[in-house]
């Protein structure tokens, strides 16, 4: 039997009005990857809070090779052999990376910092990575996924056998995640357990094997093996009944109808070259490619947001210069939900009604001589019920929903704003598997009504879902366009090949090949 490293009691923890955690158990085990999973709310943030040290536990108990531990802070945490790796990265810009991954115990010489001596030991740990990184060189200019593996290589120094990593691949590209992933599996041979915390279970039936599984802060499944459950169940345990992506209400797009965006020819200043395609009314086309295809950077040329070089667009037949999203929405009633709901989405500090009332100010003005708070809040009621919004009242601060709702709001936003043409560029990252549903049955829903969409995403199952024709793309330009049938197996082998035959010219929409 593998030496248990930490092991959860019954944990307990209360906030006011809250019982967080309600006698959660977890057993980690020396070279184990395993899975903590639960929706956004089911506890899974406030254990891993517990277990490093930011909020005391109010019941039960943290044991470590027979022994309590009470760890107050994450440097005790640390020492107690206890590592993570948040979603936001905890490493400072302006440090080198060997200054970064020694900072909890770095070496000194007469009382100063020995910045000399840094370096042998940082080159260790990056080299039990495989990571070939000039420890001198500052953080600030690394990438997400080099900044993600320096915070792992601070846990190797700190001599962590407890590894958590909260959401590891969110902001990775699948070539990054799979290095993500050899690595993991390096810790894991010289006998660390790894703490897996992820929505995608696809990552998670690749690399773990061993499964907790968290509902309304209780566990539900503890410490499984993970080779005994498919995906449908732990699905099911998450979310306390059977899920499906299917069965939403049938609809149909007129192909004879005049597109609502057009594309033609399109050359931007951020590399795009001759891009052409068209979104309906009622229809949703997908952007579909890896990351670093140009989608994202393609959606803000035509929102004015980087220079377009050459080509046309055309929104409901009028050809359209848009210099700002202030001027697509006010001129050409087109909406953008971002992918960074929490730089570029919400307004974090500020209450829900002003959220989404925020892109409808003008229109109230116009019509009451003077914004209405009355009004506000009418509008904003409405779409919070409307789209199942889960808030203590209309003056909460943005701030303090879960991901999901922050996410809904920014949607309401639009919705509030009668959008004529919705884009939507990566509407589900990082929230669980029920909000995920409500959002694909939400963007389905709106175009049932009669809204053209164009969908950026780089969840593949996702785009198979939702999309009626998937655009496809590499290095900023159309490789491909495909009619979606939705079969799974078959669209994501037609997508990939696509992707990857890189002189192969566009596939016709109404090619049903395989």
């Amino acid at each position: 039997m593998s030496e248990v490293l930490l092991a959860c009691e019954d944990i307990v923890k209360v906030f006011p009005g809250v019982r967080a955690l309600d006698g959660v158990g977890l057993r980690l085990t020396a070279g184990s990857v395993h899975a903590l999973l639960g929706e956004n709310g089911a506890g899974k943030s406030t254990l891993i809070k517990v277990i490093t040290g930011v909020h005391p536990s109010d019941g039960g108990r943290l044991v470590r090779g027979g022994e309590e531990i009470r760890p107050r802070s994450p440097l005790e945490a640390a020492r107690a052999g206890i590592g993570v790796v948040h979603q936001e990265r905890n490493l400072i810009p302006g440090f080198s990376v060997a200054e970064n991954i020694t900072l909890q115990s770095p070496p000194a010489r007469r009382g100063l910092l020995d910045r000399e001596a840094m370096t042998a030991p940082a080159r260790r740990c990056l080299a039990e990575l495989g990571l070939d990184l000039d420890p001198h060189l500052p953080v600030r200019e690394l990438s997400v996924a080099q900044q993600q593996l320096v915070e792992i290589a601070k846990a190797l120094h700190t001599e962590s056998r407890v590894l958590l990593l909260d959401e590891p691949t969110a902001s990775l590209s699948p070539r990054e995640a799979e290095h993500l992933f050899d690595v993991v599996r390096r810790l894991t041979r010289r006998g660390t357990c790894v703490v897996f915390v992820s929505h995608k279970l696809e990552e998670v039936f690749a690399l773990c094997d061993t499964v907790t599984v968290l509902r309304d802060g209780r566990s539900v499944l503890e410490s499984a093996p993970l080779a005994e459950h498919t995906q449908d169940d732990v699905v099911t345990l998450m979310v306390g009944r059977a899920h499906a992506v299917t069965g939403m209400t049938p609809r149909t797009v007129d192909t004879s109808a005049a597109p609502a965006l057009s594309l033609t020819g399109l050359s931007t200043a951020a590399g795009h070259r001759n891009v052409s395609l068209d979104v309906r009314p009622g229809e949703i086309v997908g952007l579909y490619g890896l990351v670093g295809a140009g989608r994202s950077e393609l959606v803000k040329a035509v929102l004015g947001l980087d220079r377009v070089t050459g080509g046309e667009i055309r929104v409901y037949g009028r050809t359209a210069r848009i210099g700002s999203p202030r001027e697509a929405l006010h001129e050409y009633g087109i909406g953008y939900l971002t992918e960074n709901r929490k730089e570029e989405g919400v307004f974090l500090e500020q209450p829900v009604v002003r959220n989404i009332t925020v892109t409808v100010w003008r229109r109230l003005a116009r019509a009451f001589g003077h914004v209405s708070s009355r009004q506000e809040r009418e509008v904003a009621q409405d779409l919070v019920d409307r789209l199942g919004i889960r808030i203590s009242g209309l003056d909460q601060n943005v701030g303090q929903l879960s991901g999901g709702n922050q996410q809904k709001v920014s949607l309401a936003k639009w919705l509030a704003a009668d959008t004529r043409l919705l884009v939507v560029d990566e509407p589900t990252v990082g929230v669980d598997v029920r909000t995920k549903h409500t959002f694909h049955e939400l963007i389905w829903e709106l175009a049932r009504g009669g809204l053209p969409i164009l969908l950026i995403s780089s969840d593949l199952p996702e785009m198979i879902t939702l999309a009626d024709r998937v655009v496809v793309m590499a290095d900023h330009r159309v490789r491909g366009e495909l009619a979606n049938d939705h079969d799974y197996d078959r669209m994501s082998g037609r997508i990939i090949r696509v992707i990857h035959e890189r002189a192969a010219p566009a596939v016709p929409a109404g090619d049903g090949t395989g």
